[in-house]
Order: C-alpha cells, then sequence, then structure tokens
C-alpha cells in the first residue's frame, strides 16, 4: 500500500537526466571512469568531448 502511495507523490523529473559513465585514458596508459549527470539532450556532447 505504501508503495502506491509513494509512487504517485514522484513528479517524474528524475527522467530529464541521465548519469553517463566514460572511461578516460590518462597520460600514463591507465583508464579512470568519469561519472557525471548530465540532462538527456547533451548526452552526445558529453561523450564528444575529450
Amino acid at each position: 500500500m505504501a508503495k502506491k502511495v509513494v509512487a504517485s507523490l514522484q513528479t517524474g523529473a528524475g527522467k530529464t537526466s541521465t548519469k553517463c559513465i566514460k572511461m578516460v585514458k590518462s597520460e600514463k596508459g591507465n583508464f579512470s571512469f568519469v561519472e557525471e549527470m548530465v540532462v538527456n539532450e547533451k548526452i552526445k556532447d558529453f561523450f564528444a568531448k575529450k
């Protein structure tokens, strides 16, 4: 019963952004991960930049 009440209070604002994770190679040759919350319209820009 509580799940239904909590679900009805959500506004859906969380669907406008996505958590993106990208692997980046460092100067030493190691890989690291870059995590960022990105607006859905700018996901391609996030993966295009270095």
